[in-house]
């Protein structure tokens, strides 16, 4: 099946299969490997992107469900070869440690930040329920989104 999307600002067009799942297009059809394979059960959200400016997690969706419409993946947030306040504060606070659930972290946290400029800590670690971290205890990530939305 013929899929036709903006990604990362970009027109695309790509020949899938229809069961394709929309991670396993942005890593392997896409090659933007930012986005990660977790759980494949959408339990740990590795795999968060926007699609039409929402936070989803790309292993529950089939690539022919994003036809048509827009998705930014991580390496979409950055401009001018500048980052993006949510990625410079996940450098500055030390949000991240392994890396691995970072970029899912980042999307979530710029869906939540697109509807609430200045989030208490308790509305942030709300925001971020459905994407799970093994390496912190979160204080970090709470931090690096706080910098950002100072920025934003």
């Amino acid at each position: 099946m013929r899929v036709s999307m903006i990604v990362n600002g970009e027109q695309r067009q790509d020949e899938v299969e229809d069961r394709l799942l929309l991670v396993h297009y942005l890593r392997e059809v896409a090659g933007l490997t930012g986005t990660h394979v977790g759980c494949e059960s959408s339990l740990c959200g590795a795999c968060t992107v926007l699609l039409d400016g929402r936070a989803v997690k790309s292993c529950t969706l089939l690539a022919v469900q994003a036809s048509g419409r827009r998705l930014v993946t991580v390496e979409g947030l950055a401009q001018n070869g500048r980052l993006h306040p949510l990625q410079e504060g996940f450098w500055e606070e030390h949000g991240l440690q392994c890396g691995f659930c970072t970029p899912g972290m980042i999307m979530a946290a710029h869906d939540l930040l697109s509807r609430m400029k200045h989030p208490s800590e308790a509305e942030i670690r709300r925001g971020l329920e459905g994407n799970l971290c093994r390496c912190t205890g979160y204080q970090h990530i709470v931090k690096a989104i706080e910098y950002a939305a100072q920025r934003l």
